[in-house]
C-alpha cells in the first residue's frame, strides 16, 4: 500500500473531484447508457459538501475523495472515487475501514448506492454491505454498525 493520507474538503477542491468522478464513473456510466459528459460533473458539483467530505492524498498527490455526511440516524457514503494510478493498492479499503470504525464507535449505519455492475460493490461487500433494494440503475447497500 502507497503512503496516503486524507485531509479535510475544501470549496477549492471541488472541480478536481467533478474531473476524477468523470473519468472513473465513464465505463459503468456508460455500459448502462446514462454518461452524459456535462451532467456527470454537474452532479457532483451540485451535491459536493466540503463539511463532509475528504481528499485523499497518496505520495503527496490528489488520489480520489469521499463523502460520509449524516442523514438522520444514519450516515451516507457518498463520492467515494479513487484515481485509476491508486486502485488496486489498498488505499480504498484502509479509508473504508477508518470510516466504517467510526462509524462503529457512534453505533450508526452507513447507507450507500452504487452503480449495477460496479466493481466497486464486491469492495463493498467484503466491509460488511448488504443489498437493500435494487432497480435497473443503482444497487442500495446497508452495513450496520459493528460492536
Amino acid at each position: 500500500m502507497a503512503d496516503w493520507k486524507v485531509r479535510p474538503a475544501s470549496d477549492a477542491d471541488v472541480e478536481a473531484v467533478a474531473e476524477l468522478r468523470a473519468v472513473v464513473m465513464r465505463d459503468d456510466l456508460e455500459r448502462l447508457g446514462r454518461y452524459d459528459e456535462q451532467r456527470v460533473r454537474q452532479r457532483l458539483r451540485d451535491g459536493f459538501d466540503a463539511a463532509h467530505t475528504w481528499v485523499i492524498e497518496a505520495a503527496g498527490a490528489f488520489a480520489g475523495c469521499v463523502a460520509l455526511r449524516p442523514a438522520g440516524d444514519t450516515r451516507r457514503l457518498e463520492h467515494f472515487y479513487l484515481a485509476p494510478h491508486a486502485q488496486g493498492r489498498g488505499i480504498g479499503s484502509a479509508v473504508l475501514r477508518e470510516l466504517l470504525e467510526r462509524c462503529d464507535r457512534d453505533g450508526v449505519p452507513v447507507r450507500l448506492n452504487v452503480l449495477q455492475g460496479s466493481a466497486a460493490r464486491r469492495l463493498y461487500e467484503r466491509h460488511g454491505f448488504l443489498v437493500e433494494s435494487e432497480d435497473r440503475v443503482d444497487v442500495f447497500m446497508v452495513r450496520l454498525p459493528s460492536p
